[in-house]
């Protein structure tokens, strides 16, 4: 490949009669028969973990060659020189089934394995890397100019069998220490740089709780762990009950809130069926930015407190004072637990779908009321395969393209894929489905879907009335015996 063309792939009008697509070597694979004995079994494994590589180096490849092409029609098209190749990552992510954020990292991957790391590529080709070693290689190199990287690339050789059974750790710290031998100053500068990448995220974990992560410089992550754990050995030795790690947890969020239990200043929204809030149905319930949680999980975290029946006109938004004489919620919390003021809002669906019923405004910007709506329907970004957390609200047809400011034509994204959604080739439109669908297309034509996620209570499949009859079915069930071996039956020899 060089730099003016992408990888060699014969088009497909001219491709020779007895040649197998991709999709044809994938039905081919899944009809064939395993094998009979546990050593050829083993044999299998390794050649379709190689296979697995060698189509991880040509997907790079690829992603190359349509970065180039993308950067030719958008610079054509006028685009300014530094927004070339605005939403190639973004097209990756959709086409191999990822969120934006790892698109825009396997397309960094494959731009420096295909024009930095030729050994590295090579060796993911054949099988003696799989793609998340070569992912270490390039991160630990990330830091380099191109010649040193390649330099770098060409000391470890890894086409070469040099790194032939070693593990992540080990093979990161060849790569470290082959970057410092070629530039030690770039290194230490990354080192000092990375604080100013320190964070906390927060991500949902199995049976409700949650992982919240904190990037910190070394010597501050060590105080904070001493500082946690000094104080759990006093109380443990006071004769606290808890576990050491459980008042670790406990003191960082005591710590962090100025609150024992943490619960201070916050609305925490959760979405549930009325059945499950009165009268003890077993419908999980949602809250939004975390997920599904079980229904009687739901129901102990509001218990203390009496909800207020809801009155014409909704009920007062949160953090609003009272009502002379009213509490929070139209009762006063339990003296036991008075950690929450419970007000309910009522969210009506399609008995049928969960569609959540419409919602209009005239208004340029979404209100308060629709803002609320839309965050409650679509819980993360609207973008196939992104979770991110809502934060934009957007128009999916613009208000200048003559799109309302309605719940129809609204939707939850987070800032980068709105962002993406704006450059020149892509386009999104409002489309008929079970609940609140988009429809959204790239500047190479292909379409995705995206729909709302159901909210508790949606039934998981179609009424009756929707089913397909026996007839139906069986139609289906032949295409897809079709689809699965007629290729294979029709293959020439080779």
């Amino acid at each position: 490949m060089d730099g003016n063309q992408g990888p060699d792939v014969v088009p497909a009008d001219s491709a020779p009669a007895n040649a197998v697509t991709v999709p044809d070597l994938a039905r081919i694979l899944a009809g064939l028969p395993a094998p009979d004995n546990a050593a050829a079994l083993i044999d299998e494994i390794r050649e379709l973990e190689d296979l697995k590589s060698a189509m991880a180096a040509r997907q790079a490849r690829h992603a190359v060659a349509l970065d180039l092409s993308q950067r030719r029609e958008q610079a054509g098209a006028g685009v300014p020189t530094d927004q070339l190749g605005a939403g190639v990552a973004a097209q990756i992510a959709l086409a191999r089934r990822e969120s934006p954020a790892k698109g825009g990292r396997l397309l960094g991957l494959a731009k420096a394995l295909v024009t930095e790391m030729p050994h590295t590529l090579a060796a993911l080709e054949t099988g003696q890397l799989n793609e998340w070693r070569a992912t270490l290689l390039v991160r630990e190199t990330a830091c380099l100019s191109a010649a040193d990287r390649a330099a770098v690339d060409d000391e470890l050789a890894p086409d070469a069998g040099t790194l032939s059974g070693v593990g992540d750790r080990a093979l990161v710290a060849a790569a470290r220490a082959a970057a410092y031998r070629r530039d030690p100053r770039s290194v230490t500068e990354r080192a000092a740089h990375a604080a100013t990448a320190r964070h906390v995220s927060f991500r949902p974990a199995p049976d409700t709780m949650c992982y919240l992560t904190a990037l910190l410089p070394v010597a501050q992550g060590v105080a904070v762990q001493a500082a946690l754990a000094r104080s759990a050995d006093t109380l443990r030795a006071a004769g606290d009950p808890r576990s050491r790690g459980q008042l670790m947890a406990d003191g960082l969020v005591e710590r962090t809130t100025g609150t024992p239990g943490g619960i201070t200043g916050i609305e925490l929204q959760v979405i549930m069926t009325d059945r499950t809030l009165f009268q003890g149905d077993s419908e999980p319930a949602r809250i939004p930015g975390y997920g599904i949680v079980p229904a009687a999980w739901a129901r102990t975290l509001i218990n203390g407190t009496a909800p207020a029946p809801p009155g014409d006109g909704g009920s007062p938004e949160p953090g609003s004072p009272p009502k002379p004489g009213d509490e929070p919620g139209g009762a006063a919390p339990a003296h036991d637990n008075p950690a929450f003021g419970v007000w309910l809002r009522r969210l009506y669906t399609h008995p049928g779908t969960g569609d959540l019923v419409a919602m209009d405004s005239r208004a340029r910007i979404f209100p308060a009321g629709l803002r609320r709506f839309i965050q409650a329907r679509d819980d993360t970004c609207r973008t196939p395969y992104c979770d991110a957390p809502i934060r934009h609200l957007d128009h999916i047809v613009p208000r200048h393209g003559g799109g309302s400011t309605s719940q129809s034509n609204g939707a939850g994204l987070c800032e980068a894929c709105n962002y993406t959604k704006e450059t020149p080739g892509w386009t999104a439109i409002p489309r008929p489905g079970p609940r609140h669908t988009i429809e959204l297309t790239t500047p190479t034509g292909h379409t995705y879907h995206s729909t709302a996620p159901p909210l508790p209570g949606t039934p998981l499949r179609p009424s009756a009335a929707d089913q397909p009859g026996p007839r139906r079915r069986r139609q289906l069930r032949h295409q897809a015996k079709t689809l699965r071996y007629g290729k294979f039956r029709e293959m020439p020899a080779a």
